[in-house]
């Protein structure tokens, strides 16, 4: 990435947060992650999402403590129903998924079909919550990660979560403090994805 000439300065450049942002692994995020005040306000930054028709297309459940081993004991048993001659490993590693980061919000999109707003168009407002919290996270001094694994696209893990029938888990942004240092990944070149439309 090129350097900017504002970074020569003492101040951080008001992208660099942007710059920076990168995933931690969800196994390698442990305590402490956000509580109390920090959470609220961490939460009530991630809903200031664009909102056509100011619908409010999403909601946020929250995965703490026991809950978490709970829900993953769940998605095992149904995983092995739907799947009875899955192996151990991938059992465990169903059961174990939320356990790791202190803290996984499960964002929601709650989409009004009957409204004139494309159903992509709210889906995309839970998306752009998903990606504040992982942005708040990293402003915050946490790591975190965005996942959605089966359990998002199934409609019986989503029925353990209390969804209605319209609503659909975007993600699972597991949220704590990296417990290694999280190397950056390659990033596309911004001259491959760039182009100037003329007419």
């Amino acid at each position: 990435m090129a350097t900017l000439p504002y970074q020569m300065f003492a101040m951080p450049h008001p992208l660099s947060l942007l710059q920076q942002r990168h995933s931690a692994p969800s196994r390698q995020l442990g305590e402490p992650g956000p509580a109390g005040d920090e959470l609220q306000a961490l939460l009530q930054t991630a809903i200031r999402v664009p909102d056509h028709g100011k619908l409010v297309p999403f909601r946020l459940i929250l995965l703490r403590g026991d809950a978490k081993r709970v829900f993953g004991e769940r998605l095992a048993e149904l995983s092995l129903r739907v799947n009875p001659d899955m192996t151990e490993s991938k059992r465990e590693k169903d059961r174990t998924r939320y356990d790791f980061a202190p803290l996984v919000v499960a964002v929601v999109a709650h989409v009004d079909a009957s409204s004139k707003v494309p159903v992509i168009e709210q889906e995309l407002s839970a998306g752009c919550v998903a990606y504040n919290l992982l942005l708040g996270a990293q402003a915050l001094g946490y790591g975190a990660q965005w996942l959605t694994g089966w359990a998002a696209y199934d409609r019986e893990a989503a029925g353990i979560l209390g969804l209605a029938g319209n609503e659909q888990v975007i993600g699972f942004v597991h949220i704590g403090t990296p417990q290694i240092e999280v190397p950056d990944r390659d990033r596309p070149d911004l001259a491959d994805v760039l182009r100037t439309w003329t007419p």
